[in-house]
Parts: structure tokens; C-alpha cells; sequence
């Protein structure tokens, strides 16, 4: 037989890796007793030590970016609220300039009406 007659096998695609955040889940979810931290030696609990800190603390972190994103929402929103209270104030103000000037077109015009008239 040869290479031309063998049937080629077609293997699956190698699956992704996992992120990160998959593997500090699989470790935040495994016991104390998976025999994986139970093989470790004594002189290892540094390794642990923030692998467990997370386990008690887990959203620390999540709360305190959250935390900062809302205070610089809230700093945006207040200056937002500041230049929007002054084009309130400009807007105002084209509009008593704007009635102004119709009422003195409309002057102009009922001026000139009646020297037509006459």
C-alpha cells in the first residue's frame, strides 16, 4: 500500500486555552482538600497565601474599580450639569434677545404701514 491509499484522519481543532479569569475560577472553586493543594509542601503557603486571600475577599477589587468608575461618573455628570445650566442661561437670554428684535420688526413694519397710509 502506499501513502496515497490510506485515508487521511482528520483530528479536531486544538481547543482555546483558557483566559485567566477561567483558571482563578477552577482554583477560587477547588476544596482545600483537592489533592493538588494537599500534595503541596509545607514551604509553599506563600503560593497559597493570595489564591486564599481572594477566596475570602473575592469582589474587593471588582467593587473598587466599580467604586471609581462611579465617582468619575459622577465628577462628568456635575460638569455636564454645570454647562448645562449655563447654555440654559445662553439660551435664555438669545431668546429675550430674539423677542427684542420681533418686536421691534414689528414696530418697523406698523410704522411703515401707517406712513404708507397716509
Amino acid at each position: 500500500m502506499t501513502s496515497k491509499n490510506k485515508k487521511r484522519v482528520t483530528l479536531p481543532t486544538r481547543p482555546e486555552p483558557p483566559t485567566i479569569e477561567q483558571i482563578l475560577e477552577d482554583v477560587r472553586r477547588a476544596r482545600l482538600s483537592d489533592p493538588v493543594f494537599a500534595s503541596l509542601a509545607e514551604g509553599t503557603e506563600e503560593f497559597l497565601a493570595p489564591v486564599r486571600a481572594e477566596l475570602l475577599m473575592p469582589d474587593v477589587e471588582i467593587q473598587y474599580q466599580q467604586s471609581r468608575a462611579y465617582v468619575e461618573l459622577n465628577r462628568g455628570l456635575e460638569e455636564k450639569l454645570c454647562e448645562l445650566a449655563s447654555q440654559c442661561e445662553d439660551l435664555k437670554k438669545a431668546g429675550e434677545r430674539l423677542d427684542l428684535s420681533i418686536s421691534e420688526i414689528k414696530d418697523k413694519t406698523f410704522q411703515n404701514e401707517a406712513n404708507y397710509k397716509e
